[in-house]
């Protein structure tokens, strides 16, 4: 290998190197054979470049020839030579020239593939987790984990220069529940004892803050024992962030200037800062979610001033029991069929509706359709008489469609949004290659847990009540607002985060609402309440998820896509076969011992 290493990569050369003796190292990408003149794509992750064996090759390389197969990797040396007029590839940046071969080593060879490398691999989900390492030589593959690389520096980049330090956390730590399952560990030299992996560096990035590092990041490996889904894995990897003496804004104007630099390096984007600003209630109540995608408007308006009287027992019993009544105008949709209409009925039923009522908009019997519309079909003739006065109020016109949703609050507006999502990516309103981002800020701060008939963080214990509800904090806790926020883009949420509470006295308040003594509170987090008896600064962070980030850059829909190495939806990894079990000795050595397992 010593003499055959490569002199150029495989998207190197162009016609100006016409006449230069090369070494290439690569994979065979394509054969082909035009009456004995061999042709082969060589290819790296730097690209291709068209190699021709031909009539002035030496007799052992014409004889060698056939016998090269697909994934083959060689070296090889030849001649650059361009294309002869008229044979140029213009769609490759090395598509003017090819190399003329004059030897070849096969430097390994490879058994028939279970699917071809090709730009983006069409193999089953499985088959490509199966044989990753062959799925990440396709180009697709390649060009996001060298973009997941891409922002990883970047972020570095800017933070370094706002004089951030990057600080390691430890990934075996005691077990502080997070609200997942914590990932455990068994301490061989403390029987019994066991480690956690962390579902977050939040303890520590707080005591890095108590410790006088002002400004602390690190892209950080975390763990949660959970259901997978597209967007979450039961690992992951974070970027980190947490800043003393600072306030919400202060957070802002650092992400938004690092998502700034990440979009300019990662994809020559330009976004538009400051982000806008969305209050909880405010993106529910307009797109039924908390992270709404913004990349087109069909939003959610009340229909509640035109239920009374409309003897439509559904709406009116709804707004009775202190609930809602929601509506969402789609344009130009009245065309939708009963069947497409029943299908956004079961995506509102997955969220606990109860149904999805409908009516369309038609044109009327006066001088104009626009002047005298008429609601046509599904609960159209309850309101007939206030046609004209509902359309002008929602902004709708002849051939839209009208979606209701009546139930309680939270239930009406999440099922609607789950309608708008769905209407969303059916009719492709989302432009691809753009990116919306928002901030969602005044989260309730507490949550009702109706089986257990108590209060929970609905965040962590950790986060600062804004401040106009302290003296309400006991008394009124369904009414606090946290100063929590997360920022969100094309309708996924990227951050989370918070001001903390660095005073122990409200800690101990916070505490008490949720139900934890304070010996409870000693077991759980008696180390971060000790420091804080030592000069805790005023500090608030965010952690933006790296995974999401470079999925939503590449435009895919799942973390698996930008991960190099990712587990199934149900925690395996079909490449390395894991889990797996382990023998007796190892288990006999951590002292542990499996209960038998139960029939199935």
């Amino acid at each position: 290998m010593e003499q055959m290493k490569r002199t150029h990569t495989c998207g190197a050369l162009r016609a100006a190197d016409a006449g230069r003796t090369v070494t290439l190292n690569g994979w065979i990408h394509r054969l082909r054979d035009h009456g004995g003149v061999h042709f082969i794509n060589l290819r790296d992750r730097y690209g291709v470049t068209q190699v021709v064996i031909d009539d002035d090759a030496p007799r052992e390389l014409r004889e060698l020839a056939p016998t090269l197969r697909m994934e083959y990797c060689l070296a090889l040396e030849g001649v650059v030579r361009e294309r002869p007029e008229g044979m140029r590839n213009e769609a490759m940046p090395t598509g003017g020239i090819e190399v003329a071969a004059r030897h070849v080593e096969i430097l390994s060879t490879s058994e028939p593939l279970p699917f071809m490398i090709d730009e983006r691999s069409d193999a089953r989900d499985d088959v490509r987790l199966r044989y990753r390492y062959l799925d990440l030589r396709t180009f697709a593959m390649q060009r996001k984990i060298a973009l997941r690389n891409t922002v990883m520096q970047a972020v570095r980049e800017h933070l370094t220069t706002l004089d951030f330090i990057e600080i390691e956390t430890p990934t075996m730590i005691k077990s502080t529940p997070e609200g997942a399952r914590d990932f455990l560990v068994p301490s061989r030299l403390h029987p019994g004892q066991f480690y956690a992996m962390p579902q977050s560096p939040q303890l520590y990035k707080q005591i890095l803050m108590v410790s006088g590092f002002d400004r602390y990041f690190q892209i950080a490996h975390c763990f949660r024992d959970e259901d997978a889904r597209g967007d979450r894995q039961l690992e992951h990897t974070q970027i980190d962030l947490e800043m003393s003496f600072v306030g919400r804004e202060d957070v802002f104007a650092v992400v938004e200037g690092m998502m700034t630099h990440v979009f300019r390096r990662g994809l020559g984007v330009e976004l538009e800062t400051p982000f806008p600003r969305l209050s909880h209630e405010e993106a529910m109540n307009r797109f039924g979610s908390d992270k709404p995608d913004l990349r087109y408007s069909l939003e959610i308006q009340d229909f509640s001033p035109f239920v009374e009287g409309s003897g439509f027992a559904v709406f009116e019993g709804a707004l009775a029991a202190g609930g809602a009544v929601k509506v969402l105008v789609v344009p130009d949709r009245a065309d939708f069929s009963r069947k497409q209409i029943s299908e956004l009925e079961e995506v509102a039923r997955t969220y606990g509706a109860k149904g999805l009522a409908w009516t369309k908009v038609s044109g009327g019997t006066g001088s104009t359709p626009e002047t005298s519309p008429l609601l046509e079909g599904g609960i159209g003739k309850f309101f007939t008489d206030r046609a004209i006065e509902i359309t002008r109020a929602l902004g709708a016109k002849p051939g839209d469609l009208l979606l209701f949703m009546a139930d309680q609050w939270k239930t009406a507006t999440t099922a609607l949004g789950a309608v708008r999502s769905r209407i969303g990516r059916d009719l492709e309103l989302a432009q691809p290659g753009t990116f919306r981002f928002a901030w969602i800020v005044d989260f309730p701060l507490f949550e009702y847990n109706q089986e257990e008939k108590r209060w929970e963080a609905a965040h962590h214990m950790f986060t600062m009540p804004r401040e106009e509800y302290l003296e309400t904090l006991e008394s009124d806790p369904a009414s606090v607002k946290g100063d929590l926020y997360d920022l969100v883009c094309n309708g996924f949420e990227l951050a989370s985060g918070s001001i903390r509470i660095h005073d122990p006295a409200l800690q101990k308040r916070i505490f008490s609402i949720v139900g934890f003594d304070e010996d409870e509170a000693q077991r759980r987090f008696g180390f971060l309440l000790e420091a804080f008896r030592y000069g805790a600064p005023p500090h608030g962070g965010i952690a933006p998820g790296l995974d999401r980030l470079v999925m939503i850059m590449a435009g895919e829909d799942s973390i698996r896509e930008v991960i190099a190495f990712p587990k199934t939806a149900n925690g395996l990894n079909p490449m390395d076969g894991s889990p797996g079990p382990v023998d007796e000795q190892q288990l006999a050595d951590l002292g542990l011992q499996l209960a038998p397992r139960k029939p199935e």
